[in-house]
């Protein structure tokens, strides 16, 4: 078992044992996903990046976490290979996002 599979059986036995799967349907992580990294986001509301980071360094860690286990659970639940998606998602962003195109800009695929 390698460390992410590892990861995902202790963040299943976590909610097995309060037996919180039946909340977990795909639509509810999806929208906790989204509200956890909302939460991160205050973090650094009115803030730079520095301030931020400086002020709320434990709990953009937390928030980070939440959004992670939910994203963890969602893919589990739907039976993605999490590496493997990654994988796969890194090598699309190759395509639309060639070194010598987006190598020192911040340009988005469509505009290169």
């Amino acid at each position: 078992m390698n460390e992410l599979e590892n990861l995902t059986a202790k963040i299943n036995q976590f909610r097995e044992e309060r037996n919180w799967r039946q909340f977990h349907k795909a639509k509810d992580l999806a929208i906790s996903v989204s509200i956890e990294a909302a939460e991160l986001l205050e973090d650094f509301q009115w803030k730079t990046s520095d301030e931020a980071i400086q002020k709320n360094s434990e709990n953009i860690k937390e928030e980070i976490a939440d959004v992670l286990i939910y994203s963890i659970m969602l893919a589990d639940d739907l039976g993605l290979d999490i590496e493997q998606i990654i994988e796969e998602k890194l090598e699309k962003n190759a395509i639309k996002y060639p070194v010598g195109k987006s190598r020192n800009t911040k340009a988005k695929y469509t505009e290169l």
